[in-house]
């Protein structure tokens, strides 16, 4: 009997072994190309053709003449965003919750060289605000009439929260823009751990290129032992709600090939994700412009169904 239990044990260990490395070879651990700064190779889209076949004379009212000629990138928001938190009051129903964080370099050392100077561009303020209040605004509809979600729907779009903030509890799924510029402190990376510890679920969203350095720096303070790999078509994230068909999503720059890069509680793939991050990528970006005409009704519908699942899978995981 105790020689069979042990040769029983000694395969368990063996098919254990396997199915560890069969794993591991499934979800290699990221390792993303050095990229410079500034490089001065981005190239911006091209403006929607007018009657007449003239980009420059496309005129919605709302473009302002930019930086190196380009018209594109300086829209005027038609309204003034108000970007503190607290102007939609915690009642306990699902509310889109962006986090605020603070800059801890200026424009010109992290991201002034590349397109539109993408700190301030496109007058939208802050990168953690980028594509505020359209963005949310628009997604929530989506949600709301497809989903027996009743989420928040109202003109701030959803709620702005601070990274270091208590109130981050109340809000199961958040979302971060512009993770090449995140810095925190040390009581804010204490509260961020927290928050994934305890089943928060966050979404990071348009970053590219050398932003990964920074996103890496900040995710392994919050989880030093962090082991973030590709995620593939088969993970549950993509069947949620949808059952999205294609990683192939087409960016809305069309530059880099998009990733969508994740991490596992205690780095075990067979446990929860505590995060998506749609690498070189923009999904709020087909978000906001969805209701202008200016981008493909395709590419918004795969954008919105990527959304949906992110926040499906986040409250029921």
């Amino acid at each position: 009997m105790r020689t069979s239990l042990a040769a029983a044990l000694a395969v368990f260990a063996v098919t254990a072994a396997a199915v560890l490395a069969a794993q591991s070879q499934q979800n290699p651990p990221v390792r993303l190309p050095s990229v410079t700064f500034g490089s001065g190779n981005e190239q911006p889209p091209q403006l929607p053709s007018s009657p007449r076949g003239r980009a420059d004379s496309f005129q919605p009212g709302s473009f302002q003449q930019g930086r190196g000629g380009g018209r594109f990138g300086q829209l005027e928001r038609p309204e003034a965003a108000d970007l503190e938190p607290g102007q939609v009051p915690y009642d306990g129903r699902f509310v889109f919750a962006r986090l605020r964080y603070t800059e801890g370099v200026s424009s010109d050392d992290l991201g002034g060289g590349r397109m539109f100077g993408r700190r301030g561009g496109r007058g939208q303020g802050p990168p953690w605000s980028h594509d505020y209040p359209r963005a949310e605004r628009n997604f929530m509809k989506i949600l709301g009439e497809i989903t027996t979600l009743d989420p928040y729907i109202g003109p701030a779009g959803g709620a702005i929260v601070d990274i270091g903030s208590k109130d981050l509890f109340n809000y199961p799924v958040t979302y971060m823009a512009e993770a090449g510029y995140w810095t925190q402190t040390d009581a804010e990376v204490a509260n961020l751990r927290a928050y994934l510890l305890k089943g928060g679920f966050m979404i990071f969203d348009d970053f590219r290129g050398g932003d990964w350095t920074n996103f890496d720096v900040q995710m392994r303070r919050v989880l030093p032992d962090v082991r973030m790999v590709e995620l593939d078509l088969s993970h549950p994230v993509f069947h949620s709600f949808f059952d999205i068909t294609t990683l192939e999503f087409k960016q809305y720059y069309d530059r880099d090939k998009p990733l969508f890069i994740g991490a596992f509680l205690d780095n075990d793939p067979t446990k929860r994700l505590l995060f998506v991050a749609n690498y070189n990528n923009d999904v709020g970006e087909y978000w906001e412009y969805s209701d202008t005409g200016w981008t493909p009704i395709d590419l918004s519908n795969e954008a919105y169904k990527l959304g949906v699942n992110y926040i499906i899978y986040g409250l029921t995981h």
